[in-house]
């Protein structure tokens, strides 16, 4: 049996793709990044991410992933947040933040009620009446 050959997204070399998603190396750069986020918080616990980012050279988009994976609590990290998926807004929970949570269920209710409407216009019985009619003088 051949093993999953593909190139890590990390840093482009062919390895084994295993139990993880990037290659040997690389999970090593991303323990020291992980570390280095740790002893940061560590002393400066009133960080933001951007300002971890900044001092310890990690992405913001891997200290994210940190604390995704629960690797990083925020519960003693009070303005440690991470950016909402659509807008950018720092968030402690979940994908999106709340306007934009706000905003996808009134789009999806909106479409939801469209979707409804067509439907409902498209399978109802012809009217009665819509025919021509032919009058009588004497009417």
């Amino acid at each position: 049996m051949y093993a999953n050959i593909a190139n890590c997204p990390r840093c482009g070399k062919i390895f084994a793709k295993g139990l993880r998603d990037v290659c040997h190396n690389c999970v090593k750069d991303i323990e020291k990044e992980y570390e280095r986020c740790v002893e940061y918080l560590r002393e400066n616990r009133g960080a933001t991410i951007q300002e971890v980012s900044d001092a310890t050279d990690v992405s913001v988009r891997q200290i994210t992933k940190f604390i995704r994976e629960g690797r990083i609590s925020l519960i003693d990290t009070p303005n440690l947040g991470y950016p909402c998926e659509s807008c950018g807004e720092l968030i402690r929970q979940g994908n999106i933040c709340d306007d934009c949570r706000r905003k996808f269920t009134k789009q999806a209710q909106r479409l939801q009620q469209e979707i409804e409407s067509r439907h409902k216009r498209e399978h109802q019985p012809p009217k009665r009446g819509t025919g021509y009619e032919i009058k009588s003088d004497s009417d």
